[in-house]
């Protein structure tokens, strides 16, 4: 039941609690005619799941009709995701969610008060963590359930509502894939970090995994130090369309040497993969190494989450082979199983599908410039 943050040892955070209905989220069951209620004790673990950032939904065996009403009699409805009422295996309700949120199983947690529903779900998807519905008065206290809490993480929900409407408005979209991104007005900012945002840093470090090159995760106080080093880069990107903002979904961590860049850490959230912000990060950062004229070199160790990081650092050009130049070092340790890749940077074509608000890292600091946007 505890999957464990390989880079921590700590218990991995939950980022999706699935509900069961009858005396669990409510006391009593619905098909048999009770009058069922919601005590202020369950009401309180919702609202604070909710602040906290976790997602939240249902798995029940009930009428969907006469149990989404009920949930909307007793104020609760907004908080549930993608809710599965049904009186279908409750393993296919998990999974289905898990697929359509683009979250791993191993991030879901499954709440009910019967035990056959708990081993159903644990046969099927034995990533998920089981809890039994008498354990609701200490999940709060749980470590898997008190993850870094910042500004997005209280917003979580309704980035996630605004990706649904996203998906599906291009459902009915008849054009392709690149022609829909441009009608959603995508802006991307990058910065250099501040305090402020640290918090926000170091979550992401914890939580992506799709779109994470190391798995390593940076705590705020090693963050600080990074940001008090002046050969250090510490960046953050946003994203925003005309769905609403996605808040943070990027972090680079950067080292300068004259003559070479190392890239230690580029992760992106999974909420924003199918924009393509990992390979308009990637690009950013070759066209820039080119104009300083240095070597570009990055981090990467492989998961069984994160091919789609390594594709686009193939596509990015960077190889496992060293290249002819000067002061190349392998930072990843035989035990650790970092590998250092290589690139020689070439200038970069804007973006096509956004418009792109960064630093220019070639010189002295300064504000944001411009770039891009057809």
């Amino acid at each position: 039941m505890g999957d464990l943050n390989a880079s921590t040892g700590a218990p991995k955070t939950v980022k999706c609690l699935v509900w069961d209905l009858d005396n669990t989220l409510w006391r009593g069951t619905l098909s048999e005619g009770d009058e069922v209620a919601v005590s202020q004790e369950v009401r309180a673990v919702v609202a604070e799941l909710d602040r906290r950032g976790i997602l939240q939904t249902v798995a029940s065996k009930n009428d969907h009709e006469v149990a989404w009403k009920k949930l909307r009699e007793l104020g609760l409805e907004e908080y549930f995701l993608m809710p599965q009422i049904s009186w279908g295996p409750k393993s296919e309700a998990v999974r289905h969610v898990a697929d359509r949120l683009n979250l791993a199983l191993s991030t879901f947690a499954f709440v009910d008060d019967q035990a056959t529903e708990r081993a159903e779900v644990a046969f099927h998807l034995p990533e998920v963590r089981s809890y039994p519905a008498t354990d609701l008065a200490g999940l709060l206290d749980r470590p898997e359930f008190r993850p870094i809490v910042t500004a997005d993480s209280r917003n979580r929900r309704a980035m996630y509502r605004a990706n649904a409407e996203r998906a599906g408005a291009r459902e009915v979209f008849p054009g392709s894939d690149e022609d829909f991104l441009r009608t959603l007005d995508l802006g991307m900012g990058i910065a250099r970090a501040t305090g402020p945002d640290l918090a926000r840093v170091e979550e992401l470090t914890l939580r992506t995994s799709q779109m994470n090159a190391t798995g390593v995760h940076y705590s705020d106080a090693a963050l600080r130090d990074l940001l008090d080093d002046p050969r250090h880069e510490v960046l953050v990107t946003s994203m925003s369309d005309r769905f609403g903002g996605h808040g943070a979904v990027g972090i680079v961590l950067l080292e300068r040497f004259p003559d070479r860049w190392h890239l230690k850490l580029l992760a992106t959230s999974c909420r924003v993969v199918a924009f393509g912000a990992g390979t308009v990060l990637l690009r950013w950062l070759l066209d820039q190494a080119a104009r300083a004229q240095v070597h570009l070199t990055a981090d990467f160790r492989r998961t069984d989450r994160n091919r789609m990081m390594e594709v686009a650092y193939r596509f990015a050009g960077f190889t496992p082979e060293p290249c002819d130049c000067t002061a190349v070092s392998v930072t990843g340790r035989p035990d650790d199983g970092i590998e250092v890749l290589h690139v020689l940077p070439t200038r970069q074509p804007e973006p096509t599908t956004m418009t792109l608000t960064a630093p220019d890292l070639t010189g002295a600091r300064q504000a944001p410039v411009r770039v891009g946007h057809e």
